[in-house]
């Protein structure tokens, strides 16, 4: 029973990361065509923009692709991977929002997200053993006196 409701409350946790996660960096990298959420090449760091051998434009619109293609990996296909792809993406995000700039309170935001993204990677592999668990491991597990003494 209490292994129940923790499983439900992991299955709580990973759905609610899985979907702001996937959704937000899925929105992210469409607005990067649009520029209605913010103008997003300001947030590109001169230093980057500099060695850039396309304009930061083409460039926003490329990270904009590889977004959505994380956000899409999160939401359907294999949220896991996607996650830890997600965190390091943020994480260098973070670092170019520091670098030149002083995007200190989204750098920090993102790093936040970041490690959401690794709370969800870690969400989906407990979920993925559980799934892949068979029924004698069930039974080993709830009729171990070490189970029922806990």
């Amino acid at each position: 029973m209490a292994s129940d409701a923790a499983e439900q409350r992991v299955n709580h946790i990973y759905w609610a990361l899985r979907l702001t996660l996937g959704g937000t960096a899925f929105a992210a990298g469409l607005d990067k065509f649009f520029n209605r959420m913010v103008d997003w090449e300001r947030y590109l760091s001169p230093a980057l923009e500099r060695r850039l051998p396309v304009s930061a434009r083409t460039f926003m619109r490329g990270v904009g692709v590889i977004e959505m293609a994380v956000g899409s990996l999160i939401l359907a296909k294999n949220p896991r991977g996607g996650a830890l792809i997600a965190a390091a993406w943020l994480a260098g995000i973070s670092a170019n929002l520091v670098t030149e700039q002083d995007w200190y309170d989204i750098a920090a935001r993102d790093v936040n997200m970041a490690v959401a993204a690794l709370a969800l990677a870690g969400a989906a592999e407990i979920r993925a053993a559980r799934r892949n668990r068979t029924p004698a491991d069930v039974r080993t597990r709830v009729t171990s006196p070490a189970a029922q003494a806990a």
